[in-house]
């Protein structure tokens, strides 16, 4: 099963605060132990939201919405998709991550849809 482990976002990482040399090394090895173990397909850390753009889709017409967004909370930092047997893997395997932040932060893990879930439609 495929999962993607997003990393949510905090004032900090709105802010453009950088890791320190200690964590992006523990971040590192972390890395290094889900590609050892097969389970790293990609993953990556995303620029403030700041930096980003949103597109509203509203009938046929596209509006463009800037950033920064609102609810910090609801913002991703950063991603990894893995390749794991199951849902209890994936939160075992989050369990050992460092901390991504400076501060309490958050972790979620979506599983992906497959072409087996659209079979019975």
């Amino acid at each position: 099963m495929r999962v993607m482990v997003l990393v949510k976002a905090t004032k900090d990482s709105e802010a453009g605060t950088m890791p320190s040399m200690e964590l992006l090394t523990a971040m590192g090895k972390f890395n290094e132990q889900l590609a050892n173990a097969g389970i790293l397909l990609t993953g990556d850390g995303l620029k403030a939201s700041s930096q980003g753009k949103r597109v509203a889709f509203g009938g046929p017409g596209r509006t463009v919405i800037d950033g920064p967004f609102a609810e910090t909370r609801e913002l991703v930092a950063g991603f990894w998709l893995w390749q794991v047997k199951d849902m209890a893997e994936a939160v075992e395997w989050v369990k050992r991550c460092p901390n991504p932040m400076l501060g309490p932060s958050e972790i979620e893990i979506r599983p992906l849809f497959e072409a087996a879930d659209f079979a019975s439609s």
